[in-house]
């Protein structure tokens, strides 16, 4: 037998391990990684933006309106009546095609209050709403 072991009886089994076959595959599986390694680390150029952590200057198109706990408003600090807002968004909007409103709105008014003013902004052509808040205290 070809797998037999040193016994004259033949009967004895193989105590040793065959690593030949093991041999053979971690030589495949090595050049299998040679080949694709430089496939795998291939890097593709991006040209990413440049960004900074300073603080985004107010520009002169950007109005703030702040609504108190009450449901006050206030343009840029200044009090406004809720008759003349949407008249004020409206002529904001088309002096500035790119007028951003800033909406700051206390934690104690009611949403209904913020939908209202959200409501007027679209309706008098503003586009570019965002919502100003502070981070949390750690």
């Amino acid at each position: 037998m070809a797998f037999g072991g040193f016994s004259q009886d033949g009967a004895g089994e193989m105590a040793e391990i065959n690593v030949i076959p093991l041999v053979d595959i971690m030589l495949v599986l090595l050049v299998i990684f040679i080949i694709t390694a430089p496939v795998i680390t291939h890097a593709v150029k991006v040209d990413l933006p440049k960004a900074s952590h300073e603080v985004n200057q107010l520009r002169p198109e950007t109005v703030t309106l702040s609504i108190d706990a009450q449901g006050g408003l206030y343009w840029n600090n200044d009090p406004v009546a809720a008759e003349r807002l949407e008249i004020r968004l409206a002529r904001a909007a088309a002096e500035h095609s790119d007028m951003e409103l800033h909406l700051r709105a206390d934690q104690e008014t009611p949403y209904e209050r913020v939908a209202w003013v959200l409501t007027r902004a679209r309706s008098a052509g503003v586009v570019r709403i965002g919502f100003i808040t502070q981070p949390e205290a750690e």
